[in-house]
């Protein structure tokens, strides 16, 4: 065919050309592109806390500032296996009573701390977890959206008793004390796997300050929040609330 000739359709008519350019729209794009970036980030936090389901994390940030700024911590990894189970069921009682029955929030404490004026807690230990291991400390807005984020995820990879187990070996129990190995010899010199029910208790009342409290030279406020505290970790025992974190599910 010549090359001036125009080419033509079955039914004889001249082919135009489409030269008509797409028209540009910001919004479309700017949610396409958005949602690229979420799902994105969604699988980049599936596959991260995947990964830490199974391999524990060497150090966080903020115990790598801590170990900076005094020179090094105290800090070893111990299994759940390796934990006397009441120290597990202590830790809860202290911390999230109804660990067993939320996916990451407790709302009931959450309405109950706004209604306080917000002068109490009201993160759970999974919560806690995800601002130890994967996020920094502090209040700001990024820091609890991203938490925010990050629970639900965790909450459907890992087992409840590796949420118990790794925010019990990456917790500060002292002043450059981190992880339930190294506070039972740094308070009892004893193992992990040999505390008793008031040492246990002790250990999971110093958490909310460790910096200010021991669990080895007691104030009687301290005494009697253990005391609550041991009565709490063998009420879940009898009434079920500590069957999910027992033994693996």
């Amino acid at each position: 065919m010549a090359g001036g000739q125009k080419t033509k359709s079955k039914a004889g008519k001249t082919a135009k050309p489409d030269a008509t350019p797409r028209r540009f729209r910001p919004f479309r794009w700017l949610m396409r592109w958005t949602l690229r970036g979420v799902s994105a980030l969604f699988l980049l936090v599936v596959l991260v806390v995947l990964v830490v389901r199974f391999l524990n994390p060497p150090t966080t940030y903020y115990m790598f500032s801590e170990s900076r700024r005094l020179g090094g911590v105290d800090h070893q990894w111990v299994q759940a296996d390796g934990i006397a189970p009441v120290m597990l069921r202590s830790v809860v009682a202290a911390e999230d009573a109804n660990f067993c029955n939320h996916w990451g929030f407790d709302v009931a404490a959450l309405r109950a701390a706004i209604a306080e004026g917000g002068t109490r807690g009201a993160s759970t230990i999974s919560q806690q977890v995800v601002k130890n291991v994967f996020l920094w400390h502090g209040r700001s807005y990024s820091r609890k959206a991203l938490e925010a984020f990050i629970t639900p995820v965790l909450e459907g990879v890992w087992t409840k008793r590796r949420i118990v187990e790794v925010y019990l070996n990456v917790a500060e129990f002292d002043e450059g004390v981190f992880g339930i190995e190294a506070a039972s010899r740094h308070y009892f010199g004893v193992g992990p796997e040999a505390l008793s029910a008031v040492q246990a208790a002790r250990l999971a009342a110093v958490l909310p300050s460790p910096k200010t409290r021991s669990a080895s030279r007691p104030t009687p406020a301290l005494r009697r929040r253990a005391s609550a505290i041991l009565d709490g970790a063998e009420t879940i025992r009898r009434d079920g609330r500590a069957r999910c974190f027992e033994a693996d599910q």
